[in-house]
């Protein structure tokens, strides 16, 4: 699986390829997802360093909150799954009673809990920066909700967004050396989502830090081998996902010149890449290939937005959204518990 650089692609044969959309049928269909596994403890993968057999306690009971959906991170993001689709669909199936779950999730009481567990002592870069990002993803889709509800929820969730916050203040400074991996701890990602939140609620400081940190990792980069990608358990592209950052932190000259030096095929209205292709969707690695063509889609669309000279971007992005969307709902609770979370801000990223 690589560049199909040839004189025709895929897309330039078929331009009449349908753009997914994100309709009330399709959000009452991925809500389900969330709605499943958010209060399904087992299996789950904690994640955990321990301290002592003190610490040797259930999922729920070390986060209220975040227990289900496999592990934390997918926990925090399928909260996020169910509020941009209550915030875009009031008529979506069940809305009251899904703000109220999520009211009941989202305590004041559960939040100090989950709060008190990365002030312990073993577990300080718990979730780094992958669930950090998402976390403050949830935090971003809250505050531009404007909703009663919303504002309650934001302020119970508040203490840990805080808490997020500078923990990412703190440790960026430290980071010597990007992390350019297509898992988890991929730096351009946790910085890309923790950029949205600053802007969204103006912190000044937090966005001046992913600014300068981006530009000082990546400045300089040349000639990314995007021929190399996919990697086997992908669900993120270390090409494309540096691009998205810097398109967010540099101003429009600044990107040009850049992305000529990093990505120049990306111009090229014939540029193609094949989507991820997933062997076997009941093995919780190799499903990461339908996360790689949600995030990839997301990337594009971001490295497109506001730019005739990337607009092609979008169509390859729609074909990635369109060759995974049908395999989200119905298959493996190994994908189940993640994948409409991709899938639904692939499709909120359509232009």
């Amino acid at each position: 699986m690589g560049c199909n650089q040839g004189n025709k692609s895929p897309l330039a044969v078929d331009s009449t390829l349908n753009k997914p959309v994100l309709n009330l049928t399709e959000a009452n269909r991925l809500a389900q997802l969330p709605l499943h596994c958010m209060d399904t403890e087992y299996p789950y993968r904690l994640g955990q360093t321990l301290g002592s057999e003190a610490d040797l306690l259930s999922p729920k009971t070390l986060h209220p909150t975040f227990y289900g959906c496999f592990d934390w991170h997918s926990a925090v993001h399928g909260h996020w799954s169910l509020v941009s689709l209550l915030k875009q669909f009031p008529e979506l199936q069940s809305y009251e009673a899904i703000k109220l779950q999520l009211l009941q999730s989202i305590s004041k009481e559960n939040i100090l809990k989950e709060v008190s567990y990365f002030e312990g002592p073993h577990n300080t870069s718990f979730e780094r920066t992958y669930g950090w990002a998402w976390l403050l993803k949830l935090a971003e889709e809250l505050h531009t909700w404007n909703d009663p509800t919303a504002r309650e929820i934001e302020q119970n969730l508040q203490p840990l967004t805080d808490l997020i916050v500078s923990k990412y203040i703190e440790f960026l400074p430290k980071l010597n050396y990007p992390i350019r991996v297509g898992e988890h701890p991929n730096t351009a990602f946790g910085l890309s989502f923790a950029w949205d939140y600053a802007l969204s609620v103006n912190h000044a400081e937090l966005q001046a830090m992913i600014r300068n940190r981006a530009k000082d990792f990546y400045s300089a980069d040349k000639g990314c081998p995007i021929v190399w990608e996919p990697g086997g358990y992908d669900f993120l592209s270390p090409c494309l996902e540096e691009a998205a950052l810097m398109k967010r932190v540099l101003t429009a000259p600044e990107f040009i010149i850049w992305i000529d030096g990093f990505l120049p095929q990306l111009k090229d209205p014939n540029f193609y890449i094949e989507p991820g292709i997933v062997s076997d969707r009941t093995d919780g690695k190799l499903v990461h290939l339908d996360g790689v063509n949600f995030s990839r889609a997301w990337s594009l669309n971001a490295i497109a937005k506001n730019s005739k000279e990337f607009k092609h971007l979008n169509t390859l992005a729609n074909t990635h959204i369109e060759f995974s969307l049908p395999s989200v709902v119905g298959d493996s609770y190994e994908g189940g518990h993640w994948l409409a979370s991709f899938a639904i801000y692939a499709l909120n990223s359509i232009q």
